[in-house]
């Protein structure tokens, strides 16, 4: 499922709604001009599932937002972040068609 939900979109951003660490990585992309597709778990009927079957892809470390472009796993705040500042995550998201200039 979560391959899924990852693959519907160029960005995809697994949440909390009352995380300031998942609200910080949404104002990272929205200000990038970037549209990403948001799940909030703590508002889905299957979130505590999918928080779950996330924490195990990321060996266990359940932390909340875990972010997914073109279809692939980047991980959490701190890989996301770390990808910002080396100057990574924009080639990454122009390849996945998230962001054209």
């Amino acid at each position: 499922m979560i391959e899924r939900l990852a693959a519907e979109n160029a960005v995809v951003i697994f949440s909390q709604s009352t995380c300031c660490m998942c609200h910080a990585v949404k104002q990272l992309f929205c200000g990038m001009g970037v549209s990403p597709a948001v799940h909030e778990l703590d508002l889905d009927p299957l979130g505590e599932e999918l928080e779950r079957a996330l924490s195990r892809l990321l060996g266990g470390g359940g932390a909340l937002p875990v972010v997914f472009v073109g279809g692939k796993l980047v991980g959490a705040i701190d890989r996301v972040m770390a990808s910002h500042i080396n100057g990574t995550l924009v080639p990454l998201l122009k390849e996945a068609g998230a962001l054209w200039l």
